[in-house]
């Protein structure tokens, strides 16, 4: 297929995308300030090029076809990335600009989150767009400039920095009757062990570090979030095990209790991976610089 019919001029999907939202070539050529002459010819080499009707005349107005909706709804975002993508480079000049940082769903929110208001008060022109997401993925695929993560600092076709080791801590309601009946690691082996999908071995270790048997553990529900365990420990449903950097603020208000001194450092921790090909953007090397300073 001839490449041209693939790449329509920029002026021909303007005209096509805000006729498409007015349902009127008049009124799209006042918001694109040109004649309705120009836009209605516009449209019409883009028909032309693509061989389909965008576009029913009806009366004074123009009414989509099934498969101008179409067009229209992949169209707008693919516009609405491009002004966002110029907005970036124009605020790049000045200091600014934009970041899209995944982040795993729950160190996001209870770490993250809380701390980012001091980045923005050093920088206040970068925008860092935060995506969740759970395990690897190609960075440079996924359009992310760079990720927090958990694990040993491997990540393929990244540079990684690390940011804080793991320890995790069993925790309970401090009011259920769990929490009463916990004295010893042996009282840990009666309750219901809630658990992470993604991370199922981690009781069997906590068990292990303490030198006791992994083979008659209750292990009870898996919750794809830590968050969501976190809560169903809160609500009494059993006893969890996870990140202490995750639950500060249950510790401080008294949602949650420690109910044994026995943290078990995990032997990974949080790191800041980063596409290489980003290494020298501003805004990532701001927000690592921040970033790093904050694991203290």
């Amino acid at each position: 297929m001839n490449p041209r019919k693939l790449t329509p001029s920029m002026a021909a999907l303007l005209a096509f995308e805000a006729s498409a939202r007015h349902e009127s070539f008049t009124r799209a050529a006042e918001e694109l300030s040109l004649t309705q002459s120009a836009v209605s010819r516009q449209v019409q080499s883009l028909e032309e090029l693509l061989e389909i009707e965008l576009f029913m005349r009806v009366g004074r107005h123009v009414v989509l076809t099934e498969v101008g909706k179409m067009y229209l709804r992949e169209l707008g975002g693919a516009l609405d990335r491009i002004r966002d993508a110029t907005l970036q480079a124009i605020a790049y000049r000045s200091g600014g600009g934009s970041l899209h940082l995944a982040v795993l769903p729950t160190f996001g929110s209870k770490w993250l989150l809380p701390r980012l208001p001091t980045f923005y008060s050093k920088h206040p022109g970068i925008l860092v767009h935060i995506h969740s997401r759970i395990g690897q993925f190609d960075l440079e695929r996924s359009g992310m400039d760079a990720a927090i993560g958990v694990g040993d600092g491997q990540w393929p076709n990244a540079v990684s920095r690390h940011l804080i080791d793991e320890v995790l801590v069993p925790i309970v309601a401090p009011s259920s009757a769990i929490a009463k009946t916990i004295k010893t690691p042996e009282d840990m082996q009666k309750q219901l062990l809630l658990q992470v999908v993604a991370r199922p071995a981690t009781w069997k270790g906590w068990f292990a570090a303490q030198s006791m048997r992994t083979n008659d553990l209750r292990l009870g529900p898996q919750f794809e979030l830590t968050s969501h365990l976190i809560q169903a420990v809160a609500a009494g449903i059993g006893v969890g095990l996870v990140p202490r950097l995750l639950i500060e603020d249950e510790l401080k208000n008294g949602t949650l209790t420690i109910p044994l001194d026995a943290p078990s450092p995990t032997g990974v921790g949080y790191y800041l991976f980063e596409s290489p090909r980003r290494a020298s953007y501003t805004p990532l090397i701001a927000f690592r610089e921040w970033l790093v300073g904050q694991k203290a």
